[in-house]
């Protein structure tokens, strides 16, 4: 499914309101989830035309915890209370009352960005002895060793390939 954009999210609530049709229905004509239907529906009636634009996304513990305990102290619905609270996604409210339930309080402070699992792109070293050419030549002559290089890999798997032939001949 594609993203929409908050306008037509608007447009689409508009015809839940509008129209004579039951979540369901429009889940079946729009292809989105009746549940996540239900969720902009609850964001609409909270906030109206601006349900769907979401000025601020990196929440202060204070907040968490206060959405956690709407929903625990209140007993309002995941989905309720982060409608009530304008939260993006009612997931986010999950989340945090999953972390709350299984660390307290101090399980929702901000933890960091951690460290990347993705390994940065490290830069080839750059020949030290190619430093007197200047930077046309030596793109010329990095350029020729990598199709050298290419051609050796290409001649190997040749070579391997007519290996490969003549034993299954001999067979």
């Amino acid at each position: 499914m594609k993203k929409l954009t908050p306008e037509e999210k608007l447009v689409i609530v508009h015809r839940y309101f509008n129209e004579p049709v039951s979540y369901r229905e429009l889940e079946k004509i729009t292809g989105i989830d009746n549940s996540t239907l239900r969720y902009w529906v609850k964001l609409y009636e909270y906030h109206g035309c601006q349900a769907f634009n979401h000025p601020y996304t990196n929440y202060p513990p204070a907040f968490k915890l206060e959405v956690v305990q709407c929903i625990e102290d209140r007993n309002y619905s995941i989905r309720e209370a982060a409608a009530l609270f304008h939260i993006p996604h009612f997931s986010m409210a999950r989340r945090w009352l999953n972390k709350w339930r299984e660390g307290g309080p101090l399980a929702l402070e901000d933890q960091g960005k951690g460290t990347s699992i993705m390994p940065k792109k490290k830069k080839p070293a750059k020949d030290p002895s190619l430093a007197h050419l200047d930077p046309e030549t030596r793109e010329e002559l990095e350029r020729l060793r990598m199709e050298n290089a290419y051609l050796k890999k290409l001649s190997a798997l040749v070579q391997k390939d007519i290996a490969s032939a003549k034993n299954k001949k001999l067979k």
